[in-house]
């Protein structure tokens, strides 16, 4: 680990501070099983249906029709999972931005994947990514285990279950662990797909056996 944040530099995650709990998860939901550039354009078009109020309030979802919503390309499965967290944001199951920071890590994943289309995955992203939080060490994610294989040098994933009882030693810092492996696991598909050099044929490797003899 210390050779890979000698590598990277210092950590720079960006945290959205000024996003709620609500607002999180349903972009959570559009960027779901899709890449960046379609989900920020399906996110841009569901806040644009509620005018230039900026991000819509829970009982603006609630009180749009999902044909209307559809219209911004969600799938009906995201559209009642984007209803369904609106709901719990209205009832207090999802707690405001002023209310969340007084609720420890494993209460906010209980209350928040009470929420349709939300797992513990999502609701970690929100706890790194929105919150802040310090020591919060996502196991399924992928990027995390394929960094963590790249670092350490191993030939094979570790189980989630491997990797939460060796990430015991970056507490209370397993955020910033996280952070960096992903950085790992970057570094390691940029090399991959940088070109190798050619192969030369035998017959270039004798040409240019017989240029060195020629210069020397």
């Amino acid at each position: 680990m210390r050779a890979l944040i000698r590598r990277v530099g210092p950590c720079t995650m960006r945290i959205r501070r000024t996003w709620s709990p609500f607002q999180s998860l349903v972009r959570a939901v559009v960027y779901q099983q899709l890449h960046g550039r379609a989900a920020a354009a399906i996110f841009e078009r569901l806040v644009a249906l509620f005018g230039r109020d900026g991000f819509p309030t829970p009982e603006q979802i609630l009180a749009m029709s999902p044909r209307r919503m559809r219209k911004a390309g969600l799938s009906r499965a995201k559209v009642r999972a984007i209803k369904d967290i609106a709901r719990k944001a209205a009832d207090g199951t999802i707690p405001t931005r002023r209310a969340v920071v007084r609720l420890a890590d494993d209460e906010i994943i209980t209350r928040l994947t009470e929420a349709r289309g939300v797992g513990r995955w999502t609701v970690e992203m929100m706890l790194m990514f929105t919150l802040g939080r310090p020591d919060v060490l996502p196991v399924d994610d992928y990027g995390v285990r394929y960094g963590y294989r790249m670092a350490y040098g191993l030939k094979a994933l570790p189980t989630p279950k491997a990797l939460m009882e060796f990430g015991e030693r970056w507490r209370p810092h397993r955020t910033t662990a996280s952070w960096y492996l992903w950085r790992a696991a970057e570094q390691a598909r940029a090399a991959a797909l940088k070109p190798r050099p050619a192969a030369k044929s035998r017959a270039g490797k004798r040409a240019a056996k017989r240029g060195t003899e020629l210069v020397r």
